[in-house]
């Protein structure tokens, strides 16, 4: 990992993450028009960032990117991407550390995400950062047809009920 920096994503990285999107969800992969959108409620209530080889002045090429999005105590994964020649590098754990230390820092209570049902390399991911399934969407993830498994990973945790003071 040491030969890739996390930063914050910007407008100017839209066109290569959208060109990495296609990619990696060839299928259900979002629009550089939905992701200018996402990237527009930055920093109010979403955080996404990149993953890009160091290198030089200018940087190098971005070979992954994450997002999240934060309101009413709830933190939800938008997405995560690695370019597969450099999965297993530790560059999801990295970008899922940066989506979950923001989480914390907004005060969210918990991080929900959705994951394919099929993807069993990103559910063991999952899984080893303390996530577990609470629940299936079916047939979720157009056009295949396959399920997402909602996974959460309670972050703090409020006291409930009454208070003594008053």
């Amino acid at each position: 990992m040491s030969d890739v920096v996390l930063r914050q994503m910007t407008g100017a990285d839209l066109p290569s993450v959208h060109r990495l999107e296609t990619v990696l969800f060839p299928e259900d992969a979002w629009s550089e028009g939905m992701l200018r959108e996402e990237l527009a409620e930055q920093p109010r209530t979403r955080h996404y960032v990149v993953a890009e080889e160091a290198g030089g002045e200018t940087g190098g090429e971005i070979v992954g990117y994450a997002g999240l999005a934060v309101a009413g105590g709830q933190a939800d994964v938008q997405t995560i991407g690695v370019r597969a020649d450099r999965r297993g590098g530790g560059i999801g754990a990295a970008l899922l550390t940066a989506l979950i230390d923001e989480a914390v820092r907004r005060e969210s209570e918990a991080v929900f995400l959705e994951v394919r049902a099929d993807n069993d390399g990103a559910r063991r991911l999952y899984e080893r950062f303390g996530f577990g399934r609470v629940g299936v969407r079916r047939r979720y993830y157009q056009p295949a047809n396959v399920d997402a498994i909602v996974m959460r990973r309670m972050l703090h945790r409020r006291p409930v009920g009454f208070s003594r003071e008053m």
